[in-house]
């Protein structure tokens, strides 16, 4: 009798080994040789209490290990996938009247506003007017706006002089045209325009003048 019980519990302890290499298989090697150490041999309650230490063990780590694939599988399935950024070889892509470059999305309008009738806009678009923090960035916003002028996302509209993006960060590194701003009047905004310097290309504007502008969008 406790012979064929011995034979019952051998098939549970290999069933047991199965199913635990199967969660994971590179640790197949270290599941034949704790079977091979613990397993059913011999006659006697000394084997009987093995075998028993042998179930227990491999069903610990058995849910020990399932936890963990769980816990990684979890993990796998809420981080970001990479594939869903609109990245092409150029750096740049066309997505639903947005366009990608480094780090952030560019949308430019087909329309005329305010500077803060534009600022509102790209409000609403979940971004904001446009910040440039690099000559890069300049180049690709003054090729983005194909000669037009547009509105960026500059003003000195709450202390004259003191030039702020609208994230409320000072301006560092400007790219003004050759003697502005000049704050002729209430020029408050800043725009980039039409330059014989294709990089120094900023005016200072009225706020209330009806020009494009381009949003920024941060990702």
């Amino acid at each position: 009798m406790i012979s064929h019980d011995f034979w019952h519990i051998n098939v549970f302890i290999v069933s047991i080994s199965k199913v635990h290499v199967s969660v994971f298989p590179h640790r197949e090697s270290l599941c034949r040789k704790q079977t091979l150490q613990t397993g059913c041999s011999g006659s006697g309650s000394a084997v009987l209490f093995s075998c028993l230490t042998a179930i227990i063990v491999l069903w610990i780590q058995f849910n020990h290990l399932t936890a963990e694939r769980d816990q990684l599988a979890d993990r796998n399935l809420h981080q970001p996938d990479c594939r869903e950024r609109p990245v092409t070889d150029a750096n740049t892509n066309l997505v639903d009247g947005w366009i990608y470059f480094s780090s952030s999305l560019y949308y430019i309008s087909t329309e005329e506003k305010s500077w803060t009738e534009s600022r509102n806009d790209c409000r609403k678009r979940g971004s904001d007017l446009v910040i440039i923090n690099s000559r890069e960035e300049q180049d690709f916003i003054n090729t983005l706006r194909k000669d037009q002028w547009v509105w960026i996302g500059l003003s000195d509209g709450e202390r004259e002089g003191v030039w702020k993006w609208v994230d409320g960060s000072e301006l560092i590194t400007g790219f003004w045209r050759p003697g502005e701003p000049n704050s002729l009047g209430e020029e408050d905004c800043a725009i980039t325009d039409i330059s014989s310097d294709p990089v120094n290309t900023w005016n200072d504007y009225p706020c209330n003048r009806q020009l494009v502008w381009i949003c920024e969008m941060r990702i």
